[in-house]
């Protein structure tokens, strides 16, 4: 499993294309700040979950953790992220595999039953 982790929606999109035909899982996060915390409380609490469920991912899949942005881009309802119609997301963090329709929002992201069912292979 291959984690990769980026700033922002272009630098996304170039990962995602780097690791055409690869199974991706993406994790849309509030950006951090210098001491490295996060203005997103749940993103906090979803961190160490996730973190710790990445061992659960398929082998030879990409996990990309894409930082969105500071609080007042990410309240912008025309951001990147929001409209991409590949992407619509509502809310940081988001956990999803890209093609498929499942995905976990705020506070399931801290769940880690969840977590580990969307990263199980089916």
């Amino acid at each position: 499993m291959a984690k990769i982790e980026v700033e922002g929606y272009n630098n996304f999109n170039t990962a995602v294309s780097e690791n055409q035909g690869k199974t991706v899982f993406a994790l849309f996060t509030g950006s951090h700040d210098a001491n490295g915390r996060s203005w997103c409380p749940d993103c906090v609490a979803a961190d160490p979950v996730i973190e710790a469920s990445l061992s659960k991912l398929p082998m030879d899949s990409v996990f990309i953790k894409c930082s969105v942005g500071d609080r007042a881009y990410w309240k912008n309802q025309q951001n990147d992220f929001r409209i991409d119609p590949k992407l619509r997301l509502k809310s940081v963090p988001t956990l999803l595999k890209l093609g498929e329709p499942q995905r976990l929002e705020e506070e399931q992201c801290a769940k880690s039953d969840l977590v580990e069912m969307v990263f199980s292979e089916d």
